[in-house]
Formats: structure tokens, C-alpha cells, sequence
């Protein structure tokens, strides 16, 4: 069965953990979505992750529809999440409830995730009022990497730190249904945890928070280098590069392939077609 917006606060309610995690293309998510994980997040990393870039700012709307309509054709009971890119809802409201519109209504999401606090209050609220859910998403906020001077910690000094509760309060009253935490210090996202009746998602945010997402590439060892708050589950980056050079290594050596793997045809259709032409059969 789907899992809906109000699944998230019940878990909050009963103490049970949220898993969440990224996935940005139809077979990562299907195998998100058979693991059992409830929510799974579109997120603009993909702009690093998959297209390259060296941050999400470059990501675009256009990238954001696309990846989302593969991960929905992937996944059929997780929670889709799909993330405003830069810009896609700074700018004014009016564009805020125009592009989330467009990433459930074309790309087949569920809910959006932007980033701010009280300074995006008020387009929460209008996006929720127009039917769209929307996560919430404090701390370090990639999009704004420029204006925080680089990827760092963020709260750890006092004025911060309740600037951040401030903020998350905001957008519950504007009705976000969670709030992601990222890179923030574990006692003040266990303070902000306990503050909320909405659940917080972690991520470098310490195991005090409802729940905790990861990138998937972090989580399959598939990325150059991990995080400090990531934990590598597998090493696919080791096993995918042994598994190509050997591909590779079949192909140069007329191991691959073989006749198995090769459709016959009937040999009066070839004479007809090659007349004296020699082939290896």
C-alpha cells in the first residue's frame, strides 16, 4: 500500500524510526522501493552525484522533472519527494506553486522539498494550500553553499542555533509535514526534534532526529569519497570495476562472445545472401 504524508507523523508519535534515502533513476528506485524504505527523496545532489556538476545549483527544472518521472515509473509504495532546484521558487510565490505544480502534475511526485526557513515561509504555505505537500530542509543548505562560505556545520553558535528552532517552527505553522536537518550539531537537532510535532529527517544531524537519509551512492560505496556522516553498506565501485575490466578483458581476447550468445540463421538463407563469401561459423 502507498505510503501516504500522515504515515510519517504516526511514526513520530509511536518512537519508530524513518529510513529514507535518495535515488534519482527507475532501478535504483525500485530497489529503494523493495527494501521497504518509506520515503524517497529526488533530490538536486543528483546534480553532483549523476550529471557531474560541483554543486546543485546547476541543476534545473527540466532535470528535476525527468530524474522524478523515472523514479515514480520505479517505485510504487514509497513516499516520491522531489526537490525545488535553485531558483525554481526564490524568485516570488507565484513561481514557488507554479514549479511544485509542475513536478507532481508532469513529473509524477508526491510531495516537494525546499530549502529555508522563515524566509520561505510563506511559499510553504501556499504550496500546501494548493494540495502539494512539502519537506522542509534546514541547516546546511546546498543551494545557499556561496552564501555560507562552503559546506560547514551549521547552529553551533547560539544566535544560529535558535535562529534554526525559529525557523523550524515557521515551517510546521506553514504546514511542511517534516523538516530535513543537514549538518547540524546532534544536541540542537535533538532540541529541534523534540520542539516539533512534524518528524525531522537527519543527515550529519546525529541519531536524535526522527528519522535519517543518506545519498544512495554513499550508502553502495559508489562514490568517490564519503562524507563524515555517511556509512558505506556495500562496495559496488570495487565490484562494478572488476566486472567491466573483465568484460573488457573477454572482448579483446575473443572470449565474449561465444556461440551462445549468438542467433543462428538458416544456412540456405545465407548462401543467398553472401553467395562465396566465407564465413566463420
Amino acid at each position: 500500500m502507498p505510503v501516504r504524508i500522515t504515515k510519517f507523523r504516526e511514526m513520530k508519535r509511536a518512537g519508530e524510526p524513518i529510513p529514507c534515502i535518495t535515488a534519482y533513476d527507475y532501478p535504483t528506485a525500485k530497489l529503494a522501493d523493495a527494501a521497504g524504505i518509506p520515503l524517497i527523496l529526488v533530490g538536486d545532489s543528483l546534480g553532483n552525484v549523476v550529471l557531474g556538476f560541483g554543486s546543485t545549483v546547476h541543476v534545473t527544472m527540466d532535470d528535476m522533472v525527468r530524474h522524478t518521472q523515472a523514479v515514480v515509473r520505479g517505485a510504487s509504495e514509497a513516499l516520491i519527494v522531489a526537490d525545488m532546484p535553485f531558483m525554481s521558487y526564490q524568485a516570488s510565490i507565484e513561481d514557488a506553486v507554479r514549479n511544485a505544480g509542475r513536478l507532481v502534475q508532469e513529473a509524477g511526485a508526491h510531495a516537494v522539498k525546499l530549502e529555508g526557513g522563515k524566509s520561505v515561509a510563506d511559499a510553504v504555505e501556499r504550496i500546501t494550500e494548493a494540495g502539494i505537500p512539502v519537506l522542509g530542509h534546514l541547516g546546511l543548505t546546498p543551494q545557499s553553499v556561496n552564501q555560507l562560505g562552503g559546506y560547514r556545520i551549521q547552529g553551533r553558535t547560539l544566535p544560529q542555533a535558535q535562529e534554526m528552532l525559529e525557523d523550524a517552527e515557521a515551517l510546521e505553522a506553514a504546514g511542511a509535514f517534516g523538516i530535513v536537518l543537514e549538518s547540524v550539531p546532534g544536541p540542537l537537532a535533538q532540541v529541534v526534534t523534540k520542539c516539533l510535532r512534524v518528524p525531522t529527517i537527519g543527515i550529519g544531524a546525529g541519531a536524535g532526529c526522527d528519522g535519517q537519509i543518506q545519498v544512495l551512492h554513499d550508502v553502495l560505496g559508489l562514490s568517490d569519497r564519503l562524507p563524515k556522516h555517511g556509512k558505506q553498506y556495500a562496495n559496488l565501485k570495487q565490484i562494478i570495476e572488476e566486472a567491466l575490466a573483465a568484460y573488457a578483458g573477454d572482448v579483446r581476447d575473443r572470449n565474449f562472445p561465444t556461440a551462445e550468445h549468438t542467433t543462428e540463421i538458416d544456412d540456405a538463407v545465407l548462401r543467398e545472401l553472401m553467395g562465396d563469401v566465407p564465413i566463420d561459423r
